[in-house]
C-alpha cells in the first residue's frame, strides 16, 4: 500500500562535490526555507525546481536537464532548450520533438537548416509540407535534396 505525503520532503546528501551536496531532493513548499516550492541545488538535484548536473524536476537547469521546462546542454522536457541536443518541445542545435527548432530538426512541426517533419521549414526540408530551398514533399522533389537526404542518412549509422 502507497503512503501519501502529507508534507513537503527534503533531502540532502552530506557528502559533497565541488561545494555541492551529491544529491539534493526538495519537493513540496519548504516553509522551514520560506520557499514556495522545493528548491534543489546538488550534483543530482531532484526538485520542483532543480538545478545541478544531472537535474529532475518541475523547472529544471543542469547539464541533463529533464522535466517540465528543461534547460540544459542535453535537455528532455515539455519544453526543452538545449545546448547540444533537445527533445520534446525541442530547441537545441539537434532536436526532436513535437515542435523542434535546431540546426538538425525533426518533429512533427520542425524548423531548421535541415528539418524532417510533418512541416518541415528548412534549407533542406522533407516531409508533409517541406517549404525551403531544396525540399521533398508529396508534390515536388528536388534532385539536390533528394541527393542530400541520401547523403545524410546513409552517414548517420557511421
Amino acid at each position: 500500500m502507497m503512503r501519501k505525503c502529507s508534507g513537503p520532503i527534503r533531502i540532502r546528501s552530506s557528502a559533497a562535490l565541488w561545494g555541492l551536496p551529491l544529491l539534493d531532493i526538495a519537493l513540496g513548499p519548504d516553509p522551514a526555507r520560506d520557499e514556495v516550492r522545493g528548491h534543489a541545488r546538488g550534483i543530482i538535484a531532484i526538485g520542483d525546481i532543480a538545478r545541478g548536473g544531472l537535474a529532475i524536476g518541475g523547472v529544471v537547469y543542469g547539464v541533463v536537464a529533464i522535466g517540465g521546462l528543461a534547460l540544459g546542454i542535453f535537455s528532455l522536457g515539455g519544453m526543452a532548450i538545449g545546448g547540444v541536443a533537445a527533445a520534446g518541445g525541442a530547441l537545441g542545435l539537434i532536436s526532436l520533438g513535437g515542435l523542434a527548432v535546431g540546426i538538425v530538426a525533426i518533429g512533427g512541426c520542425a524548423v531548421g537548416a535541415v528539418a524532417v517533419g510533418g512541416l518541415a521549414l528548412g534549407y533542406y526540408a522533407c516531409g508533409g509540407l517541406a517549404l525551403g530551398t531544396h525540399v521533398i514533399g508529396p508534390n515536388f522533389q528536388s534532385p539536390e535534396a533528394v541527393e542530400f537526404f541520401q547523403k545524410f542518412i546513409s552517414g548517420v549509422g557511421k
